[in-house]
This record gives structure tokens, sequence and C-alpha cells, in this order.
């Protein structure tokens, strides 16, 4: 495995690994030579490009601070919280949020040292974190995270714009139908759900709407069929349900390997466009899959599974 690496852009990269290789090292370090690439091309970036870098990672930026209030609210160490960050999500006040003792402190530290300040501030109080609310306000701010990128790529314009808002809305779309399908038989109210939907994409609004009233998969899929590229999201699931061996949760497990695909489809697409933003932003996310397939064909060899290891998502 080690040696058809070597012969890619990968390089040697896990030369001074000792053995035997765990794929979480496989992914680790095929993840930092996308940080280093990633900081390389900021780093010569200038406006409005290095803007655009910036939003690309708050993404993760997101997850990397809900990570930590989430140690914070159970009383973990932060400082072993930072090391299972998200390298592109790291800023440089980062560790600023790790002095914080309770989530009143961390919520003040999230307005004054994050990028993520508006987001925080528009959408929660520090009177919101807790527990039960954790996925709620990562959902929360992921949707206003969503907007603003999808307001500030329509200020660049031209192709930018095109090619940015058709992935955009689709991540609106995929975390839309995610919350829809992950609410059901959980105590959170329509009302609820329907708050947490971004207020783009192709299913805005009238299938957020119809979403929000959702009470089971086939109604997601009624919704979804009414947009032509999502039909093909649900194929199968009727036939594996009513057989008994799938469920909602594999369904949902088939969904988001249909997620990964179109995301995949409309990353490549960016390429076919000239002089426009939207090839980095797919270009991270394209080199994220191929990490995700490297890790997976990894876990196949490890577990010694291999009718399984073509199951992985081909890019080109």
């Amino acid at each position: 495995f080690k040696t058809q690496l070597s012969a890619t852009d990968y390089g040697n990269f896990l030369a001074n690994e000792p053995s035997p290789l765990s794929t979480a090292t496989i992914a680790d370090k095929a993840t930092q030579i996308l940080v280093d690439q990633f900081n390389f091309l900021r780093s010569n970036s200038v406006e409005p490009l290095s803007k655009f870098l910036d939003y690309i990672t708050y993404g993760y930026m997101i997850d990397n601070v809900v990570l930590l209030i989430t140690g914070t609210l159970h009383e973990r160490d932060t400082h072993e919280l930072l090391e299972r960050c998200h390298p592109l999500g790291i800023f440089d006040t980062m560790p600023a949020l790790c002095v914080a003792t309770n989530v009143e402190e961390l919520y003040q530290s999230v307005l004054v040292e994050t990028p993520l300040a508006p987001y925080f501030r528009d959408c929660l109080s520090a009177a919101d974190l807790d527990d039960m609310n954790i996925e709620i306000i990562r959902n929360t701010v992921y949707k206003a995270y969503l907007e603003d990128f999808y307001n500030y790529v329509s200020t660049i314009g031209s192709t930018t714009a095109e090619v940015m808002h058709n992935i955009l809305a689709f991540e609106a779309d995929r975390r839309t139908m995610n919350i829809t399908i992950n609410s059901f038989d959980t105590e959170l109210t329509k009302e609820q759900r329907a708050k947490l939907y971004p207020a783009i994409g192709r299913l805005f609004p009238a299938g957020n709407n119809a979403l929000a009233k959702a009470d089971d998969i086939d109604q997601v899929r009624q919704v979804c069929e009414n947009v032509g590229e999502y039909r093909s999201f649900f194929d199968n699931s009727a036939s594996g349900q009513s057989n008994g061996d799938l469920g909602d949760f594999g369904v949902a497990a088939q969904l988001e390997d249909r997620f990964f695909r179109m995301e995949v489809h409309l990353n490549k697409l960016a390429f076919l466009q000239q002089f426009q933003y939207g090839v980095f932003y797919s270009y991270v996310k394209l080199k994220e899959q191929e990490i995700r397939n490297i890790t997976w064909i990894a876990e196949c060899i490890a577990q010694d599974a291999r009718d399984r290891i073509h199951d992985f998502i081909p890019i080109f």
C-alpha cells in the first residue's frame, strides 16, 4: 500500500511511520498534506481570493468550536481536545478558548477571539449552550455560515457565483434532508426543525416548508422528487424498508453515500469553468474525498475485507 502511494503526489509521506501502520495515521498524514497545500495557497493569495479561502475554513472552525464546547460541558481537558480538532479549522487565538473553565466564559471568548463571532452573536446566547442543544448549536451556526458564504460569493459575482451557488445550494439541501431524517423520533419539535434549515438551496422555500412537516422518510422522498437531481437519492430505499433489513438508519446510510457522489459530481463541474474561485473550494473537497477513499482501501486491507475494497467513491 505504501509502495503504491509513493508513486503518486503523496510521495514518501509515510516513510517515517513505524509499522504496523494504522489507518488513522494514514488519514492524518494525508490530511496534513492537504492542509500544507491549502496554507501555501492561502499565504500566496490576495483579496478577494484570501477572503474566499478564509470562508472555506469557517466550516471546520465551527466543528472545532463545537468540540471545545462539548469538552467544556463534560469538564474534559480542552488542551487534549485541541489535538482532535481539524487542522483546517485551527486559528491563531484557539488556545485562548482552552482557558475557559465554564460555558459562559467560552461563549464570551468565542465572541471576542474567533472569526465565527457574527454567527454565534446573531443566533445564540450563552444560555443555549448545553448538552441537549449541542447539535442544534452546530446546525444553527452552520446555517448562518452557509447563508453568509452564499451572500459573499454573490458579491464576487460572475462565474464564481454561478459555480459556488450550485455547490452551496446542494450543501444546504443536504443539511436540510439530514436534519429532517435525524430529527425523527427525537424531542426536536417541527418548529425548531424548520429554524435549522438554511434559507438557500434548490428545496428552499417550498421544499423546506414541506420537510418541516414530514413525519417519515417516505414523505422526505416525495418532497425531494420535485428536484430532478435528487430523485435518485431514494432509489431502492423503499424496497430495502419493505424487506425490513434497512430501516430508517439503513436508508440514511445509503443516502449519505449518494450525497458524497453528488458532491463529487458538482465539484468536478467546477473545473470546467475558467477564471473563477470555485476550483479552490472544489479542490479541497475532492482531496478530502480522495483521503476518505484511501482510508477506506487501507481499512479493507487491514480487515481483510477485499470484497468491499471497491466500494469507495471514484473521483475521476
